[in-house]
């Protein structure tokens, strides 16, 4: 059975004082109310400069799990600014996010760099969670599928079937990122069954029955339940709702 997932990408948000207190009461309200061994796999990804501070308040349990929103594709070198998967790992990391459309359309990412990226991640020993989706103007054309195909292909399935198992793949309908709008269930399921879809072409059955595939856009604790309830969503990729440890333990607990 395919493990669920709920990860919380806090972006560019939260001071160190702030970042400890919402990570503490994450921490005791997953102690205290869920975790067992049936709960999810928790994922939390500070910025760089709260990584280490995060990662002493979760501990080395494993769940929760620390993760990174980014990192750059050469292991080292004069990229001045700039942090390695190896020092993410370092630190800690599990897991990284890659390919979010903040950093495909604000720092130009494409499939080519995401490519690169993804072999740097693994062989680094983070797991990827690996993010696509379409922008309104893409579903509105009714290209949604050719369009998330052509990003799974180009920036995923080279992978070898040894490294696509340690993939997390996350659907994020870019026009539902912030918005405060949501794809019904019916609509990321669909998507999801495609990815699904997808996958045992590139792979087999066996991958595509394996692979976690999460739901990122404006999920929040009052419409998880219903999302994380269609057969071929996994769990979640939380922005907002990940900063209020309420809020992103009531969606973990949506299972």
């Amino acid at each position: 059975m395919r493990q669920k997932f709920v990860a919380g990408n806090w972006k560019m948000n939260l001071t160190l004082p702030e970042a400890q207190a919402l990570t503490s009461e994450i921490v005791h309200m997953l102690h205290d109310e869920l975790l067992s061994p049936a709960a999810p796999q928790v994922v939390i990804c500070p910025p760089f400069p709260l990584l280490s501070a995060v990662g002493h308040l979760i501990g080395d349990s494993g769940n929760p799990a620390l993760g990174a929103q980014n990192f750059h594709q050469k292991e080292s070198g004069a990229y001045t600014g700039e942090v390695s998967a190896k020092m993410l790992h370092s630190v800690g990391c599990q897991y990284v996010i890659l390919g979010h459309s903040e950093r495909r359309q604000h720092f130009r990412e494409d499939d080519e760099l995401l490519s690169q990226k993804l072999k740097t991640a693994l062989a680094a020993g983070l797991r990827p969670i690996f993010c696509v989706g379409e922008s309104l103007e893409t579903r509105e054309a009714d290209e949604t599928f050719a369009f998330i195909g052509k990003q799974l292909k180009d920036g995923l399935f080279h992978l070898s079937n040894e490294e696509f198992e340690k993939v997390v793949i996350a659907y994020e309908p870019i026009w539902a990122i912030g918005t405060g709008k949501t794809a019904s269930s019916q609509q990321a399921q669909e998507v999801h069954a495609f990815i699904r879809e997808q996958i045992a072409g590139a792979y087999d059955a066996q991958a595509a029955a394996n692979t976690s595939i999460l739901y990122g856009g404006s999920a929040n604790a009052q419409n998880a339940r219903e999302l994380f309830g269609q057969p071929d969503v996994d769990g979640g990729l939380i922005g907002g709702a990940s900063l209020k440890s309420r809020d992103f333990v009531e969606i973990i607990k949506s299972f």
